[in-house]
């Protein structure tokens, strides 16, 4: 039997990306997010207004997209409350944020230069796309304040063991992708790690996590 459910959260399974960006003084930005989704070479990026990622990304139209594998989620985790902007919403704030503007460094993660755009890939990242910014949509709403980037994927970079050999293919038995499922880190079908974006946001579940 179904119920009707008025659902405050709507993330029923999407892949994390650590978006790459340049700050306004040159400076590396990453962010994690999972509002992504692909169709052909574009793909459509779902951010909050006020985050550091939305302003370089309406000042600089470019970007990378680093496709984070489930073995990656502590690198994950350990930013998924900061924010490179230098003011924090209140919004944010009573969740857990705190800025930080080496997200490279608090990640533990490699800064790798792209090919054909300024921002920045992560090296340990297997999978790695440069992107250009084609059109800004804002997305508003009573509780909304948030903007839908349409990116154009310029460059592809992948690890040689995802690629099926002989073939322009990622294997996906190979590629595993960290999974944001309602505010919880999934790969492989399992839980895999505890959130701090989970507690942060209180969602309502206590899942008995594989690491503890």
């Amino acid at each position: 039997m179904h119920q009707v459910a008025e659902l405050k959260v709507l993330y029923f399974g999407t892949p994390v990306v650590l978006i790459g960006s340049r700050n306004e003084d040159g400076s590396p930005n990453l962010a994690p997010m999972s509002s992504a989704w692909w169709l052909g070479d574009r793909c459509m990026l779902g951010l909050g207004n006020s985050g550091q990622t939305t302003a370089n990304l309406r000042r600089e139209r470019e970007c990378v997209l680093n496709l984070v594998p489930s073995s990656m989620v502590d690198a994950v985790d350990r930013i998924a409350l900061l924010t490179g902007a230098p003011e924090i919403t209140e919004f944010k704030r009573e969740r857990g944020y705190r800025s930080e503007r080496d997200k490279f460094g608090a990640a533990g993660l490699t800064e790798q230069p792209a090919d054909l755009v300024r921002a920045p890939r992560v090296q340990e990242c297997p999978i790695q796309l440069e992107c250009e910014v084609e059109a800004i949509h804002p997305l508003e709403g009573p509780d909304l304040r948030a903007t839908a980037f349409q990116v154009r994927v310029l460059r592809a970079h992948v690890e040689d063991e995802l690629i099926i050999p002989g073939t322009h293919y990622v294997d996906p038995l190979r590629w595993d992708p960290l999974i944001m499922k309602f505010c919880e880190f999934f790969g492989g079908g399992e839980n895999i790690h505890p959130s701090r974006l989970a507690e942060g946001w209180k969602m309502p579940h206590r899942l008995e996590h594989a690491l503890g």
